[in-house]
């Protein structure tokens, strides 16, 4: 009997011996995977892999992206949320898919996005300007002007989205609500930002909301008018247009967020232990200069509790749009 405890005992020291062996090891101690709800190119990829390659850096440990597109960012979202809460499966998300797709979809997502995704932080966001067409000499040349002309012009202003339910597709719908309930039309284009962009060349439509990465080059060459910028201030680059805020609608238009995601039971001190990495890899000089160049805002938040708050903020934002934007999305 004394044998059989004396075993019994040496088996209980060994597994409290294992599991603070295992307590004690340095996050990261093996390779992370981050899950990115779109195929490789896009912001969201790119962001992705400029952090990735600076926690690698800092950590001596693997960032591997695996692209996972499709289902509004649903496929993603839902096999992050059911990896083990372990701190080595992530998301890399946006404002489309975490914060829109929940709310839109929820009644298709097989997880409780508010309990089975924790947010670590905000990574970077990306202004955005309300553009006008120059073609076929558009007579706006402000917003005010705008608004009067689709006041005047009745169904006759089409307006340029990436997609119906996308977030630029809301922002403008939105703008319209508040500007009077301007009758204005999307015009969806299944080929993204570069789509609407040709449209809106071709006068196909005559307003977008775009972002700056992706039309600041046409805005510059005059072939895109800038209506007001969305973002936290005035571009250096483009100091005589205002933004949003200064032209009456301070909370219209999305700055488009990027921001780092895990499952929701991963432990408080492992997400204390990834986040205190991710900050320290986005202050490295070359992250802080390869985000710049993609035009993009360093917005790490200051704490998880801020980044707890931060998302809380998106979501109620996001719900107040929803409801008080109709849009006809097909379920």
């Amino acid at each position: 009997m004394r044998r059989v405890l004396l075993i019994l005992l040496s088996a209980v020291c060994l597994a409290f011996v294992i599991s603070g062996a295992f307590a004690q090891d340095k996050y990261p101690s093996r390779p992370i995977k981050v899950i990115v709800p779109y195929a490789p190119g896009g912001a969201t990829d790119i962001v992705a892999r400029i952090v990735g390659d600076a926690v690698q850096k800092i950590t001596d440990q693997g960032f591997v992206v695996l692209n996972k597109p499709g289902a509004f960012g649903m496929l993603a979202l839902e096999e992050m949320a059911k990896s083990a809460p372990d701190g080595y499966t992530l998301m890399i998300g946006n404002v489309s898919t975490n914060a829109i797709t929940p709310l839109l979809y929820a009644n298709k997502l097989s997880i409780n996005y508010e309990k089975d995704v924790a947010v670590v932080t905000n990574l970077v966001d990306v202004p955005a300007f309300l553009v006008a067409t120059t073609a076929n000499d558009f007579p706006p040349k402000t917003a005010a002007e705008f608004i009067s002309y689709a006041k005047k012009n009745p169904g006759t202003i089409r307006y340029g989205t990436v997609g119906v339910g996308s977030y630029p597709h809301y922002d403008m719908a939105y703008f319209a609500k508040r500007a009077g309930d301007l009758d204005v039309i999307a015009l969806p284009n299944k080929n993204g930002a570069s789509g609407v962009i040709q449209d809106i060349l071709r006068n196909d439509v005559q307003v977008a909301f775009l972002n700056v990465a992706s039309s600041g080059s046409l805005v510059e060459a005059g072939k895109l008018r800038p209506l007001a910028v969305v973002n936290h201030a005035r571009l250096r680059e483009f100091p005589n247009v205002p933004t949003m805020q200064e032209i009456g609608y301070p909370d219209v238009g999305t700055i488009a967020w990027q921001g780092l995601f895990a499952p929701g039971a991963t432990p408080r001190p492992v997400l204390e232990a990834l986040f205190q990495t991710v900050i320290k890899a986005m202050q490295l000089p070359e992250t802080v200069e390869k985000l710049h160049k993609q035009n993009f805002n360093l917005v790490p938040n200051k704490s998880l509790a801020d980044a707890d708050a931060w998302r809380a903020g998106e979501m109620k934002h996001w719900e107040e749009i929803i409801r008080t934007v109709k849009i006809d999305i097909a379920q």
